[in-house]
């Protein structure tokens, strides 16, 4: 919805006047109950609570009105701009004064903290920025002067490398290119969530055959830990963004080989919960510090202490795909050591298993 201060200027000046309209008829209904002088208090109050959400010249024109207002259907004598006694005419002129210095006031309070909000993103976006730059700048710049490098060594040495040297050098080339990929990768789908455009396209999927290409393409990478999938073979096809799901199942898995030793098992746990699919994965690493569990999520954030690179947009990004299909992700430790992430995600299922080629 859009904010009210961003209504158009004639909108303002309409939704201004017809609210003075309002009040004063509700008030004019009640003249057994609301006496003139209380009527100028909600007025007063009324054109403060304009004044709190629209710009300076409506605001001055619901002033203007409601003490117009105030004097001709309220002031004795009734129906005449003409005022009474001197005691009515001092609180007229005292009430005009007012509403029209609390339009300007609030009007102004309102810019500083929008100049000062703007501050406040400003230095906000700049810190991201930097964050983002330095992170790039050894995440990007590292795997491409790999591959340059090594590149370089294939070109100009052919005829002093032995068949190990080359295999080694083209093994260091896919290494870096895989990290440049992943790198490039979660910079495209940040990109999405920022959007705010990012739609699920759901068609029916095999959650097995996914599960086991996402490993596959893991496993082609020589990651150094081992894999374990817990998929029961009955699982029942399920309606959901199949690419969004890839990324969320990939980005933990590279989350738990970064931070998790050489030889430790990595599991992936799916199980089907009535309309629900829940996936778990589970690590033998060092866990998470109870006072980060909460960051883990945020844009670029990286765990203290840790001498792992990363720009701190992976998890981000399960956050992002999982709560863009309409589910919700948790992290907590492991009693026995480790972390655990579990994501559950609502979806229509079917056990038909030939809607997948719909």
């Amino acid at each position: 919805m859009r904010p009210l201060s961003k209504i158009k200027k004639v909108n303002q000046y309409l939704i201004s006047v017809l609210t003075v309209l309002f009040i004063s008829f509700i008030c004019y209904c009640l003249p057994n109950f609301i006496e003139y002088r209380v009527v100028a208090y909600i007025l007063l109050i009324t054109v403060s609570l304009i004044a709190i959400v629209f710009d300076i010249l409506p605001v001055l024109l619901a002033a203007i009105l409601s003490a117009l207002i105030w004097d001709f259907f309220f002031i004795p004598p009734h129906f005449t701009l003409h005022v009474g006694n001197t005691e009515d005419s001092m609180l007229l002129i005292t009430y005009f004064l007012i509403a029209m210095v609390n339009a300007v006031l609030t009007y102004k309070i309102r810019q500083i903290e929008k100049v000062a909000r703007q501050k406040e993103e400003r230095e906000q976006t700049v810190r991201l920025y930097n964050t983002l730059l330095n992170s790039l700048s050894h995440e990007l710049r590292t795997p491409i002067a790999t591959i340059i490098a090594a590149t370089d060594n294939l070109q100009t040495n052919t005829s002093r490398l032995t068949p190990q040297n080359r295999f080694e050098l083209v093994s260091e080339i896919a290494k870096a290119s895989f990290r440049l990929n992943r790198q490039v990768e979660n910079l495209l789908n940040m990109s999405r969530l920022e959007s705010g455009f990012i739609q699920p396209k759901k068609d029916w999927c095999d959650i097995n055959d996914l599960v086991y290409e996402v490993v596959k393409r893991l496993e082609e990478n020589n990651v150094s830990q081992k894999l374990s999938i817990s998929i029961n073979p009955d699982l029942p096809l399920f309606k959901l963004d199949k690419g969004m799901l890839e990324q969320i199942i990939y980005n933990l898995l590279i989350n738990a080989t970064i931070y998790t030793p050489a030889g430790s098992t990595i599991s992936i746990n799916v199980n089907a919960h009535p309309q629900m699919l829940e996936l778990v994965v589970e690590d033998e690493g060092p866990g998470f510090p109870k006072e980060e569990i909460g960051s883990v999520f945020d844009k670029f954030y990286r765990l203290k202490n840790t001498a792992s690179g990363g720009t701190g947009l992976g998890l981000s990004i399960v956050k992002g795909f999982t709560e863009a299909l309409g589910g919700n992700i948790k992290l907590e430790n492991r009693s026995t050591g480790g972390a655990r992430f579990i994501v559950t995600l609502p979806a229509q299922t079917s056990y038909l298993k030939d809607l997948k080629n719909e």
